[in-house]
């Protein structure tokens, strides 16, 4: 039978609060645009641990921009799902892992374009047709 020393766990739980309560308040922001041929796109974001952004409407020329604090334990996720007219698309907008694979996302007529992490502007995903079967 193990025997917990009840002053060395309660150290222990101590210092594990200083430090997660200590680190600073890092904020990650995400951004989408909406440089649509003058639509309204449809925006709906949830991370895997629950956070639902709900659904929004970004006119033409707007943007949806939020921020939040990465996860202390685990990863963060969020996926979102673009709507313009009859097109959809899906996404990750967010991914922390050792670095966070984040950035400026800027739906096109053509797809949504990226530059997580700060990289060159790249075609991240082009649009799905509806399906005619």
């Amino acid at each position: 039978m193990m025997v917990i020393n009840k002053a060395l766990l309660a150290a222990v739980v101590l210092a594990t609060i200083i430090i997660i309560t200590a680190r600073p308040s890092v904020q990650e922001t995400v951004s989408i645009a909406n440089l649509l041929s003058n639509k309204i796109l449809i925006v709906h974001c949830r991370s895997g641990d629950g956070d639902d952004l709900g659904g929004h409407a970004v006119a033409a020329g707007g943007t949806l921009r939020w921020s939040f604090e990465p996860s202390v334990v685990g990863r963060k996720l969020f996926r979102c799902k673009l709507a313009v007219e009859d097109r959809r698309i899906s996404f990750v907008a967010y991914e922390q892992y050792e670095e966070a694979f984040s950035g400026n996302w800027i739906v096109r007529d053509d797809g949504v374009y990226g530059n997580p992490n700060r990289l060159p502007t790249f075609l991240m995903a082009a649009w799905k047709q509806p399906s005619t079967a």
